[in-house]
């Protein structure tokens, strides 16, 4: 199932989806940056925002709902997190990153048709404008372009669907995507980092992290209700990339970038290709 061959030889590169509390924490956020820029090699930015789409929406009087931890999407709530997203949030990170000498640019799935989506059929569950985004669709040379000139692409959670509607897109799925359509160039490895250690048997409890994790096990943890929430996309989209030829994944405290320390998640036989 892998499109990766002869990895070894190829050069590295890093996704890397910043989300959670941590978005909204400007010390945290921009802690987060320094590490980021840390970072040796090609990199690519994927950041999220739903913790101030959300309380946005509560100023605003826009009712959120929520289902499996993806967020549903009406008309008004389109707008809202394309402002959040795609402007206040998106344009923040790459100024921070510009202070610090980082060539950075922000992007969304709609700018040069990087990553176009279809919109999510209603049944059995109708998010409004949700894009589920296709590796093979992505513009991946585009991106590497960018790369190549040394410049950081930054990417927002929204994408469209090539028919003049903006989509709103989860954020753990754009760093899926990104990660796949670009390990048929790259050794790609793709972090998740947020305001949790990694993955926990007791969201309450810090140190009871899963050290590494298959596929069998997830689907294990889910039905003990072990995982739940915005945990479940997170790692079903971890998976299919390691299945589709990402060479590992990680999830993480967004303190732990550079030191690695998390949950490392791996294929059936154990090993990381």
């Amino acid at each position: 199932m892998s499109n990766v061959e002869n990895t070894n030889q190829k050069e590295t590169i890093r996704v890397v989806k910043i989300g959670g509390n941590v978005v909204d924490n400007p010390e945290a956020l921009e802690a987060f940056l320094v590490d980021f820029q840390k970072l040796e090699g090609k990199k690519v930015l994927v950041h999220g925002g739903g913790v101030m789409a959300s309380k946005m929406a509560i100023d605003l009087g826009i009712k959120t709902t929520m289902i499996q931890g993806r967020r549903v999407t009406d008309a008004e709530t389109l707008k809202l997190v394309a402002m959040v997203y795609a402007g206040w949030i998106n344009k923040h990170i790459v100024a921070l990153l510009q202070k610090d000498g980082c060539n950075a640019i922000g992007l969304s799935g709609v700018d040069a048709n990087i990553i176009p989506a279809a919109r999510r059929s209603p049944i059995p569950i109708d998010f409004g404008f949700v894009g589920d985004p296709t590796p093979s669709k992505v513009n991946a040379e585009f991106i590497s372009d960018l790369l190549d000139k040394d410049i950081v692409p930054v990417f927002c959670a929204i994408t469209h669907d090539e028919k003049g509607s903006l989509l709103n897109t989860n954020a753990d799925t754009i760093a899926y995507t990104l990660s796949v359509a670009l390990s048929s160039k790259y050794k790609t490895i793709l972090y998740y980092c947020f305001e949790k250690e990694g993955v926990l048997r007791n969201v309450d409890d810090p140190k009871s992290i899963i050290l590494s994790m298959t596929k069998s096990e997830y689907e294990s943890h889910l039905k003990q209700n072990i995982i739940a929430g915005g945990m479940i996309p997170k790692l079903h989209n971890s998976f299919n990339a390691i299945d589709e030829g990402v060479s590992e994944v990680l999830v993480m405290h967004a303190n732990n970038l550079l030191t690695q320390k998390g949950t490392r998640l791996i294929n059936e036989n154990g090993t990381i290709k």
